[in-house]
């Protein structure tokens, strides 16, 4: 049974499980969104990221960066009412991903987006995934408004 994610986050965003890596939202502000989810040990994408050594795919954790992202961008123009009728921010650039630790089943993500400029309709962040207060992913990238 997969945890219910944030009524705040599902008011926002289009993802859905199986492809919300969202749980709740725990800040936002100053240009700044702090997120948490717990990556669940019954995924099926564990039966082959890695049989025997289960690893999160570190493409997975870019993810969880840039749907809070999508949630700070939703913010920053007015929030759900916004959302609903404009269209959605989309990826558009990954600039850098580092990847410094793996990350496991059970491990509990600290995901952090931060505006750097927005440019026109692009939106340049910057993000990160902590586990247990260590960087386990920075990415940089990009969002447009598309849509609406």
């Amino acid at each position: 049974m997969e945890p219910a994610a944030d009524a705040f986050i599902l008011d926002r965003i289009p993802h859905r499980p199986p492809f919300l890596w969202l749980d709740r939202v725990l800040e936002i502000g100053d240009g700044t969104i702090r997120a948490e989810t717990t990556i669940r040990p019954d995924l099926p994408l564990f039966e082959g990221h890695y049989p025997g050594y289960p690893l999160m795919p570190g493409v997975l954790l870019c993810e969880a960066v840039f749907q809070a992202g999508a949630l700070l961008i939703g913010e920053l123009m007015g929030g759900k009412e916004a959302m609903s009728g404009g269209g959605m921010p989309v990826l558009t650039r990954i600039m850098g991903a580092k990847f410094k630790r793996e990350v496991r089943p059970g491990d509990t993500l600290e995901i952090v987006a931060t505006l750097i400029e927005r440019l026109g309709p692009a939106w340049l962040m910057k993000g990160s995934v902590r586990v247990g207060g260590k960087i386990a992913v920075q990415v940089e990238f990009a969002c447009a408004q598309k849509g609406g």
